[in-house]
């Protein structure tokens, strides 16, 4: 399951224009992709929680809702779908995301203070739908889940900047198919392929409206998608500035549609009429951003060595999973690393 929030659904909205080709996990077999490891996790800890929202937390206290959805969706996605998983994580964001963060943050403690009055009220439907927007990935659950992933032999990359950036590079280079995020982001980077909502139940809940809603694996081809609206890579990326993106704050009554159509007409936000004009030096640099991001060629793609008995040390023994739980996702990754050698581990990733 996926969730809504605008925590981990970060990036600029381009649905009302985006061209995308609906998925099964089938049509991604064998697929090999760089997956932004923050919005990943971020799913799992506004999903993963008990009825009036806390999340799942060892006897010490730390959280686990993470290290629970990292290990049970990855292990099955790469063991059933025979999937290449590489996570990326995020570096230093770029200044110009400052304030986006600042809003993030007085947004997440402003549903923690709602939260709690649910609470008092005991109307749990609308404490668990105000608990999903609390969610805050820490250094230490990050460091955490890093670890899990060394344990169970799944490579990640720690990006320099933007997590999306560096999984567009990646699948630039040819090194993965596709980068994996919920944002779009990835395409604005250049990501030949970009797979949203990479699940295995297919629902997406929606705090707003305390609800669920059906969704699949989505497929959006970057060519296709410019070939269609006959515009360029930079022209997308200031069409993105015009609606908004997590660097600028956008012209205001201007959606992605409209966007679309100055962009068309006008060619290059240095053209627009009077009327659009944006902070030149602003928009300036979101373009460098997108255009010439900070990414890093030293990474590694093998498959690792599962490291079993470090691992029922530390989900079982420290963080308080279940044994059997946890012996299935080694077991899933066991029969994939007995795979990989029969094939070779070249030909694997």
């Amino acid at each position: 399951m996926h969730t809504g929030n605008r925590e981990e659904a970060l990036g600029v909205n381009l649905t009302p224009i985006i061209k995308k080709r609906i998925l099964t996990l089938d049509d991604l077999r064998g697929r090999s992709l760089a997956v932004d490891a923050n919005n990943y996790l971020y799913q799992f800890l506004s999903l993963i929680r008990t009825k009036d929202g806390t999340p799942l937390k060892d006897l010490r206290g730390n959280i686990t809702s993470h290290l629970a959805g990292l290990m049970f969706r990855s292990t099955r996605l790469i063991h059933d779908f025979d999937m290449k998983l590489i996570f990326v994580f995020d570096g230093h964001p770029p200044k110009l995301k400052k304030k986006e963060i600042k809003r993030r943050r007085e947004q997440r403690e402003k549903a923690l203070r709602e939260w709690r009055i649910a609470l008092q009220e005991h109307d749990y439907k609308k404490a668990f739908s105000k608990a999903v927007m609390t969610s805050r990935l820490t250094q230490s659950m990050i460091e955490d889940a890093k670890k899990l992933l060394r344990l169970l032999g799944i490579p990640y990359v720690q990006a320099p900047s933007e997590a999306e950036a560096q999984a567009a590079y990646m699948a630039m280079q040819g090194d993965v198919w596709a980068a994996s995020s919920k944002d779009y982001d990835c395409v604005l980077f250049g990501s030949p392929n970009l797979v949203r909502f990479l699940t295995i139940y297919g629902r997406e809940y929606l705090p707003s409206k305390g609800m669920t809603r059906p969704i699949k694996p989505e497929l959006i081809n970057l060519q296709e998608f410019l070939s269609h609206y006959k515009i360029t890579r930079p022209q997308l990326v200031d069409l993105a500035i015009l609606v908004g993106t997590d660097f600028n704050k956008g012209i205001k009554g201007v959606g992605p549609k409209t966007a679309l159509k100055l962009i068309k007409e006008y060619g290059r936000i240095e053209d627009l009429p009077r009327k659009f004009q944006l902070d030149t030096l602003e928009y300036v640099e979101v373009r460098k951003i997108y255009l010439t991001p900070e990414t890093t060629s030293n990474y590694n793609l093998k498959l690792g060595p599962l490291c079993e008995e470090e691992l029922y040390c530390f989900l079982c023994d420290q963080r308080g999973f279940n044994r059997k739980r946890v012996e299935l996702a080694a077991r899933r990754m066991k029969q994939v690393c007995r795979k990989g050698e029969q094939i070779g581990l070249e030909r694997w990733f």
